[in-house]
């Protein structure tokens, strides 16, 4: 995971939902759930960005459904996702962090933990990167790319606070290490083993060459296109 396709794994089911938002961490804390859960984490912007075509197929088919928000619509999104992350112990990133009500109904047994981040430099973070969310955010916040600062994710964790009930939902910063997160899972801390820490800045500008090369920044332009018609979904 983090810059690696994972695997999934025969019998392995979703035990934990990864709802915070990209740059907050998801490639680590990924990294770090593989080893607590003994199974593969999917984390979504590399699946899609570097597994098969299919997947960023799927995933576009999924958000066509999310985006109709009609109860038959919501089942089919439902019926892609479940197949998209069977034989896996996690799901983290985009754009399952903004999927929690669907996935909370999928997998009604799963932790929901939200990495955080200060947002101040989440928001400098998000600058190499948001121009490719912009139609899947903009029905969620309300905002267009290149806009997507603190304002944005604060409304995210208020969302998720609204969204989540308090018992399900735990928030998480990676820089805190395995501790709370071991005790958030019930799990012991690994000996030996040093947290995970991956996808620096530097990484990011590798990654974004890799997508430019492989020519998956057509994700972005069709989600866009998918969602420019609709309203706001939520507002906070």
């Amino acid at each position: 995971m983090g810059q690696k396709v994972s695997v999934p794994k025969a019998g392995a089911e979703i035990q934990v939902i990864g709802a915070g938002l990209p740059r907050t961490g998801t490639a680590s804390f990924s990294a770090a759930l593989e080893i607590l859960l003994d199974g593969p984490t999917y984390h979504g912007g590399t699946q899609i960005s570097r597994g098969a075509p299919i997947k960023v197929k799927s995933w576009i088919k999924a958000l066509q459904y999310w985006v109709k928000g009609d109860a038959s619509s919501r089942i089919e999104m439902q019926k892609i996702v479940r197949q998209r992350l069977d034989g896996y112990t996690a799901v983290t990133d985009a754009p399952c962090s903004e999927f929690v009500p669907e996935l909370l109904e999928i997998y009604p047994d799963a932790k929901i933990i939200c990495t955080t981040r200060d947002p101040i430099a989440w928001e400098n973070s998000m600058v190499q990167m948001q121009k490719h969310s912009n139609g899947l955010w903009k029905r969620l916040y309300g905002v267009e790319a290149g806009s997507h600062g603190r304002d944005t994710y604060a409304r995210h964790i208020a969302w998720l606070k609204e969204t989540v009930p308090e018992d399900r939902l735990v928030f998480f910063d990676v820089k805190d290490g395995w501790e709370p997160l071991c005790k958030a899972l019930g799990k012991k801390v690994p000996e030996g083993i040093p947290f995970p820490r991956i996808n620096g800045s530097e990484e990011i500008n590798r990654t974004a060459q890799y997508h430019i090369q492989q020519g998956l920044m057509r994700c972005g332009t069709i989600l866009a296109a998918v969602s420019l018609a609709v309203g706001v979904y939520m507002t906070i």
